[in-house]
């Protein structure tokens, strides 16, 4: 367990809880609903163990509800992230994107594919950031700039999926990272084009049909 501060500003003064970093941060990003204050202490400056008063908590959150006053901190907030818990992070998203690459690309000369070590090498001969979002959004910007040490091609499945009108607001998030073209219809409805990558197009098939109640019709188009 890696406890953390979280606090927030508000009327010009400062509010602290101590919290576990983990359970902090799910709870700030909605996958969990349990968060507490080690101690049940509200504090100005948890480092220095000033507690805050229960008139200036009441202004502040309008209670003095440990449990409560810790859950606004967390999600309105900041968690302070140590560096080991940055570091970590980082390396999985590394192996994420090694691990899509591995999957579905290949050496455009021969066809074979290329090993994870080769992959992971060539990412960091080229300095590549990996960011913060998913795989699929920045994988072909990575792959530019990593072709000149490592030449890569990305297999990929070409599909045109028609989509009924009602669910066109929604099938977007699903879509527009692999979207070629789209054609509105008279209708309201949408015929799309996109371009996957075969490794996780059953993936796709599972989102889009998730999203659209299996509405939306799919033909693969040979190329």
């Amino acid at each position: 367990m890696t406890n953390t501060v979280a606090r927030i500003k508000r009327f010009g003064k400062n509010y602290e809880i101590m919290v576990d970093l983990d359970e902090a941060l799910k709870f700030k990003k909605g996958q969990s609903s349990y968060v507490e204050a080690q101690g049940d202490r509200i504090f100005y400056d948890a480092k220095n163990g000033k507690s805050a008063s229960s008139s200036d908590l009441k202004t502040a959150f309008g209670t003095e509800d440990c449990n409560e006053i810790a859950k606004r901190i967390v999600k309105e907030g900041e968690v302070l992230v140590t560096q080991e818990h940055r570091d970590a992070e980082q390396d999985k998203k590394v192996k994420q994107v090694v691990d899509f690459l591995a999957t579905n690309s290949m050496d455009p000369k021969t066809g074979r594919p290329h090993t994870p070590d080769r992959i992971k090498s060539a990412l960091e001969q080229a300095h590549v950031n990996i960011k913060n979002v998913p795989v699929e959004a920045q994988i072909h910007e990575i792959i530019d700039k990593i072709s000149a040490i490592l030449p890569m091609k990305i297999s990929t499945k070409k599909v045109k999926i028609d989509i009924p009108a009602i669910y066109t607001g929604k099938v977007y998030g699903v879509i527009n990272p692999y979207k070629e073209n789209e054609k509105w219809k008279d209708d309201g409805s949408l015929e799309v084009v996109v371009k996957v990558p075969a490794g996780i197009i059953i993936d796709f098939y599972d989102k889009l049909n998730a999203v659209t109640h299996g509405s939306a019709l799919t033909e693969e188009i040979k190329e």
